[in-house]
């Protein structure tokens, strides 16, 4: 039995594919065994790319879109998780980072690197991080330079979900949608149903 994509993870393949990107799900990534840090009883369980959307027709950084969903009810706050991060604090039952592993440890910085190249050729992309609500500044996390550095000067981006509902909305038609989520959005529109987020 397929398993079934978070809500948030549909969401962010429907506003990609609205845009002409090709989209892959769960792009599995380790770091390589050959890194100077490698530790095989802790780097040998497999991380993933929830998103990673190709758009030919693109350029640069925008042409590759590497997308890690956090679909947190109470939020994202960027000052508090970067701060859990570099006092190295337990949170939600690990270690702050192992949640942000592509920006926060160098050496699955490389790996999520890689795999973005081995599935795409292309070594620039922006990192994007889709939250379904945001609580405090977001560039703070988007400017940190040591998570721009591990990337290789590859620019960071937080997009939320209303956001991404403010996009995709307007746009819906009779087309059925690629995702059961998109499918579900064109039904409130269908039926005239006004999301407040979206007004």
């Amino acid at each position: 039995m397929a398993t079934k994509e978070d809500i948030l993870e549909q969401l962010i393949e429907e506003f990609l594919i609205h845009q002409g990107y090709f989209v892959r799900h769960n792009v599995k990534y380790l770091p390589s065994k050959h890194h100077a840090d490698y530790v095989q009883n802790q780097d040998s369980n497999h991380s993933d790319i929830d998103v990673l959307g190709y758009n030919p027709l693109a350029n640069g950084c925008d042409r590759v879109w590497a997308v890690s969903c956090k679909s947190w009810q109470f939020g994202f706050n960027p000052t508090k998780e970067l701060s859990y991060i570099e006092q190295n604090k337990t949170v939600r039952g690990k270690p702050a980072w192992k949640a942000f592993r592509e920006v926060a440890s160098d050496k699955w910085a490389e790996g999520f690197r890689q795999a973005i190249f081995r599935a795409t050729g292309e070594q620039e992309f922006t990192c994007v991080l889709a939250v379904a609500k945001l609580t405090g500044d977001k560039s703070i996390w988007e400017r940190h330079s040591r998570f721009i550095e591990r990337l290789c000067g590859n620019p960071i981006k937080i997009i939320t979900f209303s956001e991404v509902i403010g996009t995709i909305y307007p746009h819906l038609n009779t087309t059925l949608a690629s995702s059961e989520v998109g499918r579900m959005l064109q039904m409130f529109k269908a039926s005239s149903i006004k999301l407040s987020i979206v007004d």
